[in-house]
């Protein structure tokens, strides 16, 4: 078989919001397929078998098919590479631990030209999957080598770089299953949950609640303590101390063994425990200075470690540590017997994904000086049965939630509120934690701001505990309606509507609530016009959820926006659709009649949610058909009162709107309600009078759908300034 070209990727586009695929983000791929287009899988000899070997779970993929084994049946029986590639790179994704389910090939209207798109979570991961399941597929097909394991540790390692960490993302698939949008606000780990004014923003286990004053007393070891004793959290007795001498001193003053450390470290760098002699403790202060600004002496409690996850004042999860040991063989060294008996734990790990950490014996100074007091060294070769401590901290991923002994999570929660943290990570030192602390001399260690989560969400034993959700419900109680949420109106189309879209966001205004406005007059923050340029598109749009004064933003889509980069909002309260005109300039979106036009501005109604309303322009019948797509209820608008459309919606007791005798009616089945002082004689009687219309129709629909006061409303009308003239709308440079 002679060698097949590549397959050309012509075109690469990130949608970012709902889009004409489905209601997450997507990358959409425009292929130019070239010779192969005449060679489908079973022209291509050898191919599903090399392909097969080389990612052989392929195989559980159930395509259209919709059972195991039904992408295997379409290579089979022929199916077209773009289509293929569509499932490698799905594939590649599920074996770099980002799965996706969610991938569609079509073609277009030119010869080998294809359309593919798969589920995406991160731009970056994306590019980068595709680019490795083309070389895949390209080889796979030309009968040439290929690392898959190469391509997919590539894959994994952008994944790490790009990706929300395990606990954030946590926090945020709990968000999402609430029904609450959130948006990424960097490269990291700042996430904004909710749109506009009802947004909280976090920082993987801080959020905006999480007070600086907070985090810099829990910072001070020293003074957490002295707040925690004052209160009656029982606390080691410690002193801070200067020196190597001093740290001895202190030790004898407050009785031995006691534990030395940083008064300002985290993760357990720098803690040497357990310390009676005056050599080890001078050398613990060594390590211990080296990790914090400060070192501290303090009473050794004996006992295990624990760590309790405080959320909005109440304990939601706790796990236990366990100490590291090996058992010598007498042959091994220290540093082979802890990576044969240890380091093979499929619980550890060099990331987040796992719970316990990998130990790395060079690394870890308090570790080695364990060893020091053992008389072992990395190297050294312990006697067969001898049992050689390790690491007697960090290895908390033990769950024991349901052990707390309530006077125990009194402590605790006590001791964040007095440090003042909204989500704390409380560490005890305690031999029974389901004992009350008092009856062991027990003791609170630590308080630690932004705790990290991952032992609860994977311990090593035990259930996990959903306290990404705990997070979520502290910061938007279950009592709210709407949590998160502020009224968003899309307006979809291409008729008026900048105009209409101002026109409503007058009316939002008049209401009472700070309005944003993104549309092609510009864009307007309340009622300042801060962007004179287009504003129809994603990013103006996207400022505006992110601006916390906003209360409520009205957001107008073309057909060319949705294209290119889709909504940027994920629901809405109301969507309008005015018309499906404008797709003669969508060419080379492969959009060549107005019946396309449905799959695009669909997706404005797709995206009401349940408790919203669709407002549809029924002079054009496609439009008003748009209604049953929607999840809400729908209002039916047009001039004409005897319209079809109108009266059948109406006639199932549907909410429409229209003109009869020059007064707008807004009607509910057989109940009217007439606008008299909105009189049709008031605009010409031409085109553009015609136009002015059904602006007003459309605007004043949307207002009744939102719940405005027809009175408002109409005076709303009255006072709209039709041609953007109004001092009030001077442009004004935009403050970012």
């Amino acid at each position: 078989m002679t060698k097949k070209a590549d397959i050309q990727l012509q075109r690469i586009r990130y949608l970012r919001g709902p889009n004409i695929w489905t209601y997450r983000p997507v990358l959409e791929v425009w292929l130019d397929l070239g010779e192969l287009e005449d060679h489908p899988s079973n022209q291509l000899p050898g191919f599903n078998e090399r392909l097969l070997k080389m990612l052989p779970a392929l195989m559980e993929h159930h395509c259209g098919v919709g059972e195991r084994g039904g992408f295997l049946q379409r290579l089979e029986g022929g199916t077209w590479a773009g289509h293929i590639l569509e499932h490698v790179v799905i594939e590649l994704l599920n074996l770099a631990r980002m799965p996706t389910g969610f991938g569609q090939t079509r073609s277009t209207s030119q010869r080998g030209v294809y359309r593919m798109v798969f589920r995406a979570r991160d731009e970056s991961v994306a590019r980068t999957a595709l680019s490795e399941g083309h070389r895949l597929l390209m080889a796979a097909i030309n009968n040439e080598p290929f690392d898959v394991d190469a391509a997919v540790a590539r894959l994994c390692e952008k994944v790490d770089d790009c990706y929300l960490g395990p606990s954030t993302a946590h926090i945020v698939g709990a968000a999402t299953d609430r029904g609450i949008p959130h948006i990424r606000l960097n490269a990291g780990n700042l996430v904004q949950l909710g749109y506009g004014a009802s947004q909280r923003r976090i920082w993987t286990a801080e959020t905006e609640l999480t007070s600086a004053i907070a985090e810099g007393i829990a910072g001070d070891k020293d003074l957490t303590k002295k707040l925690l004793s004052s209160v009656g959290v029982p606390v080691p007795e410690g002193q801070v101390v200067a020196s190597a001498a001093e740290a001895w001193e202190a030790a004898q003053d407050i009785g031995l063994p006691v534990v030395v450390k940083p008064t300002d470290g985290n993760h357990g760098r720098g803690v040497t425990m357990d310390l009676s002699l005056q050599a080890d403790i001078e050398a613990a202060f060594e390590v211990a200075d080296k990790h914090g600004s400060e070192v501290i002496v303090e009473r050794f409690v004996r006992g295990n470690e624990h760590r309790l996850l405080v959320v909005g004042g109440r304990v939601v999860a706790a796990a236990r540590g366990e100490i590291a040991w090996v058992t010598g063989d007498g042959v091994s060294t220290v540093e082979k017997l802890v990576d044969e008996q240890l380091n093979t734990d499929p619980r550890r790990g060099l990331n987040e994904d796992f719970p316990l950490n990998l130990l790395v014996l060079a690394e870890d100074e308090a570790v080695l000086l364990d060893l020091q007091r053992q008389g072992l060294s990395p190297q050294a070769v312990p006697a067969a049965g001898r049992q050689v401590l390790i690491q007697r901290n960090g290895n908390v991923a033990i769950d024991c939630t349901d052990q707390v002994h309530p006077d125990v999570e009194h402590a605790v929660a006590l001791a964040a509120r007095v440090v003042g943290l909204d989500i704390a990570g409380v560490d005890v030192v305690a031999e029974d934690i389901s004992k009350p602390l008092a009856e062991q001399r027990g003791a609170v260690v630590e308080v630690n701001a932004g705790p990290g989560l991952l032992m609860h969400l994977k311990p090593a034993v035990g259930s996990p505990r959903p306290v990404g959700r705990a997070i979520v419900d502290h910061l938007f109680p279950e009592t709210e309606t709407g949590a998160g949420r502020i009224p968003i109106i899309g307006v979809a189309g291409s008729q008026d509507t900048q105009t209409i879209s101002r026109l409503v966001a007058w009316l939002v205004h008049l209401s009472g609530r700070r309005v944003g406005l993104a549309c092609r007059d510009g864009l307007f923050l309340d009622r300042r016009r801060v962007e004179s340029t287009d504003s129809a598109r994603f990013e103006p749009a996207h400022r505006l959820l992110i601006n916390r004064a906003v209360q409520a933003a009205v957001i107008e889509n073309g057909a060319e926006s949705i294209l290119r980069d889709g909504l940027a909002y994920d629901r809405c309260h109301i969507g309008v659709v005015t018309d499906f005109e404008g797709w003669k300039s969508l060419a080379h979106h492969d959009v060549n009649e107005a019946d396309q036009m449905v799959k695009v501005l669909r997706t404005q109604v797709d995206v009401v949610l349940p408790d919203g309303v669709a407002v549809l322009h029924a002079a054009d019948a496609r439009v008003a058909d748009l209604a049953s797509l929607c999840d809400g209820s729908v209002i039916l608008y047009a001039l004409d009162g005897k319209n079809e459309k109108l009266a059948a919606h109406r006639a199932e007791g549907g909410r429409v709107a229209f003109m009869r005798d020059d007064h707008v009616v807004l009607a509910t089945g057989h109940s009217e309600t007439v606008m008299s002082n909105l009189r049709r004689t008031r605009v010409r009687n031409d085109e553009q009078g015609l136009a002015r219309q059904r602006v007003q129709l459309a605007a004043v629909t949307t207002a009744w759908a939102m719940g405005i006061s027809l009175d408002l409303v109409a005076a709303g009308i009255e006072t709209f300034d039709w041609e953007l003239r109004q001092p009030r709308l001077a442009v004004v440079k935009a403050a970012r």
